[in-house]
């Protein structure tokens, strides 16, 4: 194993400048090389004749150099080395700008495969700057074969970057298998270091489709692995035993000026039933936007508090902190809340109840006896920001209950992989008198009737939420921002009515501000930046207008959506793109037809992959899937199956708990 973490400076042809350009990409080590897969595959095992090629083809021919040779061309100030090559059928001119060392490389007679894409001017076909190899050699690396793509850094050519893959591949036949051999049998898989290297260098798509089942297999496994141990570790320790006060609980839900939908109610008594067992919950309470999810995790504080243990509830942003704040004062009798958020730290002594941001789990900040976390928009915070809340219980005999709650739809397959550790809750019904939000595409031509519709709710009394991708212009995105927007719509559209803006480089005090003008109805139109995509709650606004919609995924524009929608007057979403890509445009025609976050999280998840639609930054495990997708549903079900077969005698597998272990080191390091 001394090998892989030998640095790339120590293969041949490796100097100090191309290891500086491949650290770039994160390249450091020969270990490093092995694991840096393709992100694509050329198909140029196929030899195609000169006489068979035609103008923007990629192609490989085999072809004898009959005249080689190199020249300076004056007027470009280049060189160029050109070639005559013929093979049975006809003869090809091929060209290489700036490369006279291939002159030497290539003689006279020589048995050559160029592979390149065919280019057509008035002197008829020819290929420039091919990729080449002498047909005399027994293996291929460039081209003749199925040829890996890389990402790239300046400086660095595929070429290069195969070379050099290809060198540290000779040393994976010393990777250690840490897979159970009877893991391998019962899924069919082929062994780690073939999978290395055929996924690099497959000499078919069947040995391609082979590797990458084998190595999405490990992704998969370690992660389910990791969620259902600890599972495990959690369901070992103890938490406080929190009794359901039936008679407080049915006063509570009596005084609440709505009735809890069959939905809210379900998930409220699940949460209740685990906070009266002495392990650990750990539950998902996943609701749809405006479904009422803050009026669950009130009642279980409310639960707990009668029960004389503190709760905690943090949020990801001092906006959402501040709202939950307010709505907890108005609607739990006690009034013990207390607000930690950067901008505002109140005393905790005596509060059953905090609420906070991420400021929660600074050091100062200590709880005492903390029977229930909770934590919004879980997927906002990392691994370790979740455990360093749940461990600052305050009691070092249990740890206290963790309820996580979202609003991003996710669908089943991602729960089961990466929220394995949890137990599922689903709040799939909208409560009472909430219209359907009525949604639009709107093409640039239907843009000033749009404008008018608005104008004409603004004056029966109804507010507008505008968002925008940026804060501020990019000409290379070409995207709208939020500055921008505001002075087109304070200045030419709307100069009559009242339009303010937001975005996260204000400070909290402005920010806190224009919220409280537009909640107050100070405002008409409010321009926002993606600050606004979760729990900010104006019933009053009923219109949501999107500009670059094409730039969302799916889960963040229903979240857009949801803001809107939260009362009883009839809310509309308004899509505006100048995108023109037909996948694009298929998006969001699915957006707009459907009210259904689950369904349009699924569909997102099959088109675009769980980093461009959930945040990899922000999910911890999703950033570690470099050939799984969530998609892969059987493979999914495979790994779940797998490590249900392991665990249970997990310490017979020495190799295997390593890997654990360093899986979650690196997990615990983002």
């Amino acid at each position: 194993m001394e090998e892989f973490s030998k640095p790339i400076s120590s293969l041949a042809g490796v100097g100090d400048k191309t290891a500086s350009k491949l650290h770039k990409i994160g390249l450091e080590t020969i270990q490093d090389l092995i694991l840096y897969f393709p992100r694509d595959w050329q198909d140029l095992s196929k030899l195609t004749t000169i006489k068979e090629l035609e103008k923007d083809e990629l192609v490989t021919i085999k072809g004898r150099v009959d005249i080689i040779n190199s020249k300076r061309a004056w007027k470009k100030k280049m060189n160029l080395t050109e070639a005559l090559v013929s093979d049975d059928s006809d003869s090809i001119k091929i060209i290489w700008f700036n490369q006279p060392y291939i002159a030497k490389s290539l003689n006279q007679g020589d048995e050559v495969y160029f592979s390149g894409k065919v280019t057509q001017d008035k002197f008829g076909i020819h290929l420039n700057n091919p990729t080449y190899k002498k047909a005399n050699k027994e293996e291929t690396t460039h081209t003749a074969r199925i040829v890996p793509i890389y990402s790239l850094t300046k400086g660095v050519t595929d070429k290069q970057l195969r070379f050099l893959i290809s060198e540290a591949l000779k040393f994976a036949k010393d990777i250690p298998e840490w897979l159970p051999e009877e893991l391998i049998k019962k899924f069919k898989l082929r062994d780690l270091p073939w999978a290395y290297k055929k996924i690099h260098f497959p000499d078919s798509f069947k040995e391609l489709d082979e590797a990458k089942k084998r190595l999405k297999f490990d992704e998969l496994f370690i992660i389910q692995l990791y969620t259902q141990n600890l599972k495990k570790e959690v369901q070992a320790q103890k938490a406080p035993t929190i009794i359901f006060k039936e008679d407080e609980i049915k006063e509570f839900v009596k005084s609440l000026p709505f009735e809890l939908t069959a939905a809210q109610k379900k998930s409220a008594w699940r949460i209740l039933q685990d906070l009266e067992k002495n392990t650990p919950m750990n539950r998902l309470l996943e609701g749809d936007v405006g479904s009422g999810k803050t009026v669950v995790a009130a009642l279980a504080m409310y639960d707990a508090a009668l029960n004389g243990y503190q709760s905690v509830l943090m949020a990801p942003t001092e906006i959402l902190a501040e709202q939950h704040y307010k709505t907890i004062c108005e609607l739990i009798p006690a009034k013990d809340v207390a607000l930690i958020t950067g901008a505002k730290k109140r005393k905790i002594e005596n509060s059953r109840i905090i609420i906070g941001t991420h400021a929660l789990i600074q050091k100062g900040i200590d709880f005492d006896n903390l029977g229930l976390a909770i934590i919004d928009e879980q997927h906002r915070f990392g691994v370790k920001q979740r455990k360093t809340l749940r461990y600052k219980s305050g009691n070092s005999k249990t740890v206290p209950h963790l309820l996580s709650m979202t609003a991003t739809p996710i669908p089943r397959s991602l729960a089961l992989t990466i929220y394995g550790d949890l137990d599922l809750s689903i709040i799939n019904e909208l409560p009472k008198n909430r219209k359907p939000i009525i949604s639009r595409l709107v093409t640039e031509d239907k843009r000033p009737k749009a404008y008018d519709f608005i104008k004409n709710k603004v004056q029966e009394g109804r507010q507008v939420f505008v968002v925008c991708p940026l804060i501020e212009e990019s000409d290379k995105l070409g995207v709208k921002s939020v500055t921008q927007e505001y002075d087109k719509l304070c200045n030419i559209i709307f100069p009559d009515l009242k339009v303010g803006m937001l975005h996260g480089r204000l400070k909290s005090a402005e920010k806190e501000q224009t919220m409280q003008d537009f909640k107050e109805n100070k405002i008409n139109i409010l321009v926002s930046t993606s600050v606004i995509e979760v729990g900010i709650d104006i019933p009053n606004a009923t219109i949501m207008m999107i500009e670059g919609a094409d730039r969302f995924g799916m889960a963040q524009l229903h979240q857009f959506r949801g803001r809107v929608g939260r009362d009883v007057h009839q809310s509309y979403c308004l899509l505006f793109t100048d995108s023109d890509s037909e996948k694009s445009l298929a998006r969001l025609n699915m957006f707009v037809s459907s009210n259904d976050g689950f369904e349009l999280a699924e569909y997102d998840l099959q088109i675009r992959g769980p980093g461009d639609v959930y945040g990899t930054q922000q999910s911890g495990y999703l950033d570690m899937l470099q050939l799984a997708t969530l998609a892969d549903h059987v493979l999914i079900n495979e790994t779940k199956e797998a490590v249900e077969v392991i665990l249970p005698a997990l310490e017979k597998y020495p190799l295997l708990e390593k890997k654990l272990d360093t899986f979650t080191k690196q997990l615990h390091l983002e």
